[in-house]
């Protein structure tokens, strides 16, 4: 790790700490000691995207473990460093899920949203940027390998921030993950267990349903949707007590505006051109801005068809 961090508490040490690559936002590691095994992740404190509110965050997912949520146990966070208890499961691939297993992920989004935790935090997602015409010169001049391809979709970019802005959002807001995506889950035993909770907040419903059933509903790009998929988030998210909100674009403005903003965090730090030395490695940034650039016009393009699941 880059900075000295105090794991003590977690035990003896019993071989090295352990890269696990793949971080999307921060950089994690695998640690065992003769009190079990750990993950440790360092958090990105230098171009964090958003405000992590660490206490609030530890708290609410103490809950969710309390409450049975399939999780890794929490055990310590500080604005640096989280630890959880290391859970061994099957990763899950970008590809449509089983009807039980999306069924299960809408029980669980239903009892996360039941808890009655205390959020002191306003829901603070800033207007998205509007600098794509910049963004894309700079690519150019800088030879980035996916300037061409930013360059041919400027206009587009300028109406996908225009929509994310514009949308409104029905409501109700509720506190949750924010980020339940493939990714973000494992399969134990078949089962879902939910990874990565520090993007926790408020969100209008329809967003966390839109993006958790989209997104497991799909392969990796949007030609390969299963409408039933889709449907068996929603139908376990009713079945274990939820109510669903209105249809309308608000289901899928949260995830085009998330995967807005991630595209662009990550190619200023294309733009950059230096291996930061904390998130991810530059290669896996350039991974995620061509990802962006060439799915988020198609994902804007198709709405109509994604509202169509709604119905």
């Amino acid at each position: 790790m880059t900075a000295h961090h105090d794991l003590s508490h977690l035990g003896t040490p019993i071989g090295p700490m352990v890269r696990v690559h793949g971080g999307f936002a921060n950089r994690m590691y695998r640690l065992d000691t003769d009190q079990g095994s750990f993950a440790v992740k360092e958090m990105n404190p230098i171009d964090r995207r958003s405000t992590y509110q660490v206490d609030d965050v530890f708290r609410f997912e103490r809950a969710a473990f309390a409450a049975g949520v399939p999780m890794p146990e929490p055990i310590s966070a500080g604005h640096h460093t989280l630890v959880h208890r290391w859970v061994e499961g099957e990763k899950i691939p970008e590809a449509p899920v089983s009807a039980a297993y999306a069924f299960e992920i809408g029980e669980i989004l239903a009892r996360v949203h039941a808890l009655d935790v205390r959020w002191p935090h306003a829901s603070t997602d800033d207007p998205p940027a509007q600098d794509w015409p910049e963004l894309a010169d700079r690519a150019a001049s800088t030879g980035q390998p996916w300037a061409g391809e930013l360059a041919s979709h400027v206009e587009t970019f300028v109406a996908i921030a225009r929509f994310v802005d514009t949308c409104e959002r029905p409501g109700p807001v509720v506190l949750t993950h924010r980020d339940i995506q493939p990714w973000n889950l494992l399969a134990r035993a078949g089962r879902p267990v939910v990874l990565d909770w520090e993007l926790s907040g408020l969100l209008d419903l329809s967003g966390e349903l839109g993006s958790t059933a989209l997104s497991l509903a799909k392969g990796p790009g949007f030609d390969t949707i299963e409408p039933t998929i889709f449907r068996s988030v929603l139908d376990g998210y009713v079945a274990a007590g939820g109510t669903l909100p209105p249809p309308g674009p608000s289901w899928f403005v949260f995830m085009i505006g998330g995967w807005l903003s991630f595209t662009r965090w990550n190619i200023l730090r294309c733009l950059a051109g230096t291996e930061a030395g904390t998130g991810p490695e530059l290669a896996l940034s350039h991974e995620s801005a061509r990802n962006g650039v060439r799915g988020l016009p198609d994902m804007f393009r198709r709405l109509p068809q994604l509202e169509a699941l709604l119905g």
